[in-house]
């Protein structure tokens, strides 16, 4: 079925969701992000969130304005119960793929 595994990115964007918990949102995943080494536009960040959550991947709700927001809302992400299984999917088909590489293949001379 189309759109049932994620792709590169989205793989990304679900695991810093994961790791940031009940903080997820756009800033402080772009943040994350650059600190893993991958520079990404917020747009990019943000068109990623909108679709996993068309899949069902991650929900959304929105936290309490603030002063320090300037009165904005900020939109916070969860991986949903589905998104879970995607990842740890994803994760099983990585380790299998890992674990068939011949120790020949990364010789080098």
């Amino acid at each position: 079925m189309k759109g049932s595994n994620p792709g590169e990115f989205e793989e990304l964007i679900l695991l810093t969701v994961a790791s940031l918990y009940d903080e997820a949102y756009g800033v402080a995943i772009q943040d994350e992000l650059k600190l893993a080494g991958r520079s990404v536009a917020l747009s990019t960040i943000h068109v990623a969130l909108f679709r996993l959550e068309r899949k069902g991947w991650v929900e959304s709700r929105f936290d309490g304005a603030t002063k320090q927001r300037g009165g904005r809302r900020k939109h916070l992400y969860r991986v949903t119960a589905s998104g879970q299984r995607v990842l740890k999917q994803a994760k099983k088909t990585r380790e299998k793929l890992w674990e068939s590489i011949p120790k020949a293949a990364f010789r080098f001379n």
